[in-house]
């Protein structure tokens, strides 16, 4: 029997038989307190999900500069800019993404990012990036039209993100 006021979690069942040790199953108490102090992450890409969990912070490039995302954070939806997004674990490790661009909805308790293109940044190659840019600057060259032009030069600036993105994360792991 669970009186007024009995939190689910706090009554007599889950408390640990033993009570020297404690149960290794957090209370509904202990839970609530750490999702108030952590933010649902997904990173979509069109081809799949990149990531999903909790976290403290979520820094990405959005169109008018950086956002930094904590919880309880208001909503906002915004569009980013080619280049990094960084998610804060509970735990404090840092883990590094690139996106191609796209949309950031944040919401109460969450983060969406969408991506047409979303890479880890243990995955982000610059000299692959780098090669896929001078190919693209040839085909800018050969342009017929401007429309033509226009589709190379976006693309162009999303491979340059993509290097500097690649280049920063390869610089941060050389000073640890």
């Amino acid at each position: 029997f669970r009186g007024p006021g009995d939190e689910v979690g706090d009554s007599e069942e889950s408390q640990p038989a033993n009570p020297g040790f404690p149960s290794r199953t957090p209370s509904s108490k202990a839970r609530q307190e750490i999702m108030d102090h952590t933010i649902r992450v997904d990173i979509v890409s069109a081809e799949a999900e990149i990531f999903s969990g909790e976290a403290t912070m979520v820094v990405a490039t959005g169109e008018l500069g950086e956002l930094g995302i904590t919880p309880r954070h208001a909503p906002l939806i915004t569009r980013l800019r080619p280049g990094h997004v960084d998610v804060v674990l509970a735990g404090g490790e840092r883990q590094q993404f690139w996106v191609s661009g796209g949309i950031l909805e944040v919401q109460p308790g969450s983060v969406m990012v969408l991506a047409d293109t979303a890479i880890r940044g243990d995955d982000l190659d610059e000299a692959r990036a780098v090669e896929a840019r001078k190919k693209a600057e040839e085909r800018i060259r050969n342009a017929k039209d401007k429309a033509d032009i226009a589709v190379v030069e976006a693309e162009l600036a999303m491979l340059a993100a993509e290097a500097a993105a690649a280049r920063k994360l390869r610089q941060g792991r050389s000073t640890h």
